[in-house]
């Protein structure tokens, strides 16, 4: 009998020793981490910050950026990791200092990237050998992309301090957000992986200062670029790209809100106020930094006779989904204002379901109603944060905007 009770507790000692080496735990401070696209390994950092072990937060880290990721399962010894507002997620094993696993954007079909990541590595691109001979990339360009047979212009702004360097691009349609790397051997290296997007750009100085560079995105998206100083450089008027057709003053619609009931500009909460719609998805970097300022904005000014209205264009035509992704994304932003289910991001459809304007260049745009339900103002895309004096300059004029057009209202009423 004791044989047996010796046997079996032998057993349970080693159960329980089994299952205690199977248990990891994510360590606190900075990582490295990095994501493979064609073939190349694009690399960011992350904080994993912990009260305990059912209290884990993540940052990402672009820049001045720090983007909270509150979403952190840990069973065994793999981490699931949800991105932000994003559909997407991380999922990897944990080993010690490493993690190694796959980038996963749920709503696309096989979209599995690999990622890893190590414990401690304070750096984002390897420094260069030469420390002495360092080219300075500070400064404003003017930018071109080249893909195939097509060109957008852009405006590349770059800070450099040493070797390490931050900065952006601003295109017709948004800005790729916070950028970060350094100058290694001579070569500009620029990173960004914001939890649904990963950039990574590089550079080399002509003799001239002309810059010549490549681009990539993703999977496949690959472009060269050229860039000249130019403190002048400029972007087309970023309204005049979307305009209402010959013979239209007006944006009308009927879609449903995140409830499925049905929401129209002729509703009654929205006479004689002046209306923002904004067109975005919840997939979109640029349409998160908008939402942002519109939720804070809309916070403080919403008792002046305002109304914004966001129209989701999401990633599938299922109203559950998107109506799903759009209440996270209220509840990540904490926002106040109202959401419809507008369509999907398919830019030639979303143009269908607003066949007064133009067309539907770019999410995020944002259309100005006066009181009067007459259109005033259509501006495409948005200049965010990362920009700098560039979204200070657009801050400005957006609330010029709505002040020009309550003031005027309230004359005409």
């Amino acid at each position: 009998m004791n044989r047996v009770c010796y046997i079996v507790f032998s057993m349970l000692l080693t159960g329980c020793f089994a299952k205690k080496e199977s248990l990891e735990t994510l360590k606190t401070g900075i990582w490295r981490a990095t994501v493979e696209i064609q073939g190349k390994e694009v690399p960011f950092n992350f904080e994993v910050k912990s009260n305990n072990a059912n209290d884990i937060a993540i940052y990402l880290i672009n820049a001045e950026e720090r983007l909270l990721l509150d979403e952190v399962e840990i069973k065994g010894d793999s981490v699931d990791i949800a991105l932000h507002i994003f559909d997407a997620n991380i999922k990897a094993m944990i080993k010690g200092d490493s993690l190694k696993g796959l980038f996963i954007k749920n709503f696309a079909q096989n979209y599995r990237l690999p990622f890893k990541a190590v414990h401690g590595q304070l750096y984002r691109f390897p420094r260069g050998t030469n420390q002495l001979e360092i080219p300075d990339f500070s400064g404003k360009y003017e930018v071109k992309f080249v893909h195939e047979k097509d060109t957008t212009p852009a405006i590349g702004i770059f800070n450099q301090v040493r070797d390490s360097v931050t900065g952006t691009f601003l295109t017709p349609t948004g800005d790729y957000r916070f950028l970060q790397g350094n100058v290694a051997d001579g070569t500009l290296q620029l990173s960004l992986f914001d939890g649904n997007y990963v950039y990574l750009f590089s550079a080399s100085k002509q003799m001239d200062g002309t810059l010549i560079g490549k681009y990539y995105s993703g999977k496949t998206l690959m472009e060269s670029w050229t860039a000249v100083k130019n403190d002048n450089a400029s972007l087309p008027d970023a309204e005049k790209l979307t305009y209402l057709k010959e013979g239209h003053e007006r944006i009308t619609f009927n879609f449903p809100d995140v409830d499925g009931n049905n929401v129209s500009l002729d509703d009654g909460k929205y006479k004689n106020k002046v209306v923002i719609l904004q067109l975005f998805g919840t997939w979109c970097p640029n349409c998160m930094d908008e939402t942002r300022f519109f939720s804070l904005w809309y916070d403080e000014n919403k008792d002046r006779g305002v109304s914004i209205i966001g129209l989701a264009y999401e990633r599938k035509p299922d109203f559950t989904y998107a109506s799903t992704r759009v209440r996270k994304m209220i509840e990540k932003l904490n926002v106040s204002y109202d959401f419809v289910i507008a369509g999907t991001d398919d830019k030639a459809k979303a143009s269908e379901t607003l066949p007064m304007l133009n067309r539907v260049i770019a999410f995020p745009t944002t259309i100005f109603i006066g009181k009067d339900g007459k259109v005033k103002k259509i501006h495409t895309g948005f200049t965010g944060p990362s920009t700098g004096v560039y979204y200070e300059q657009f801050k400005e004029h957006f609330n010029a905007t709505v002040n020009e057009l309550l003031a005027e209202d309230t004359a005409l009423n």
